[in-house]
């Protein structure tokens, strides 16, 4: 038999399974329209099915637990709560409800954190005790590990650096507020900086071929790669913004590195290079030199569910 711990990652279009072994090998995978309007009830049963189905189809598989990594998951309660990106009102009880198709451990948390705790235990920051995982996708979220233990603060909601301001009086920002880091440091705030610069700088550029909704991040560092003017421009500024937004992270944890994940982290030092000057420039001297910033060590494709399944690993220990 083979030891499995299932990692769901639930995003506002699409749910995906991961059958994971210990190693962080991914032995299965299976994607599902994320189908928000039905039932809470109705949509735990049908992530049910599923896990079934496999489990049947696979017999040598054994599952020892099943993580799941949501928006708005609160790690102690086993809930999702008012997530902006799915059509549930209020709370949903998902742990609960999956209990009553398993008996095994089930553990729920948000997608930044169970990134932390997957590059913990397969990635870049194994053996480390104190890091900050960045994500940085549509929006952009942490998740903070002090002392070995992820940090979920008083209510399961602590590290939502996204939601800090980095700009004082900024962009506004879905969650209510102005400036904060998501809306310029996200895929989507990056492209609100391309457009910024464009009205800004007349100077020739690629991307003012592309409307706003048909620009992306990876547009962006395709043409910069080409020596596009703008596009340079853009990461540059994303770059200043984040590092120096790093440099005031360092103060409450002292972490021994930032791991930085997602969709523009695929630019490599057109990004990092920026982050990192700016972070040291800015950084208090006790810290200076000693904290990495790196790319994240989880494969892009397969980061969520492993991180997902990872939860399990991390409560079975």
């Amino acid at each position: 038999m083979i030891d499995i711990a299932v990692g769901i990652d639930i995003g506002g279009t699409n749910t995906t399974f991961g059958f994971v072994d210990k190693k962080g090998d991914s032995l299965k995978k299976v994607t599902i329209t994320t189908d928000s309007k039905q039932g809470k009830k109705e949509y735990a049963t049908q992530l049910a099915e599923v896990v079934k189905d496999v489990l049947k189809e696979n017999t040598e598989f054994s599952l020892l637990g099943i993580g799941i990594g949501a928006p708005n998951g609160n790690y102690y309660n086993g809930t999702i709560e008012f997530a902006p990106n799915l059509d549930f009102e209020g709370i949903v009880p998902l742990v609960d409800l999956m209990k009553e198709h398993f008996d095994v451990p089930i553990i729920l948390t948000n997608d930044a954190n169970a990134a932390a705790i997957g590059e913990m235990m397969y990635g870049g920051a194994i053996g480390m005790k104190n890091f900050i995982m960045i994500t940085l996708g549509t929006g952009v979220g942490s998740g903070i590990v002090v002392n070995g233990e992820m940090v979920y603060g008083n209510d399961g909601f602590a590290g939502e650096l996204g939601h800090s301001v980095a700009v004082a009086n900024g962009r506004q920002c879905n969650c209510g507020r102005k400036g904060c880091l998501e809306t310029y440091c996200s895929a989507t705030g990056m492209v609100r900086t391309a457009f910024e610069l464009m009205s800004t700088f007349n100077i020739p550029s690629a991307l003012k071929n592309y409307s706003f909704n048909n620009l992306d991040s990876k547009i962006i560092f395709e043409e910069a790669e080409k020596g596009d003017l703008l596009a340079k421009e853009v990461f540059s500024k994303t770059g200043e913004i984040l590092g120096r937004f790093l440099s005031d992270a360092v103060n409450f944890s002292s972490p021994e590195a930032f791991f930085l994940f997602g969709g523009p982290v695929a630019a490599g030092n057109v990004l990092l290079h920026p982050v990192k000057k700016h972070f040291e420039n800015n950084i208090l001297k006790i810290y200076k030199n000693k904290i990495k910033i790196l790319p994240s060590e989880l494969p892009l494709g397969d980061a969520a569910i492993l991180g997902a399944s990872a939860l399990v690993w991390k409560e079975l220990e």
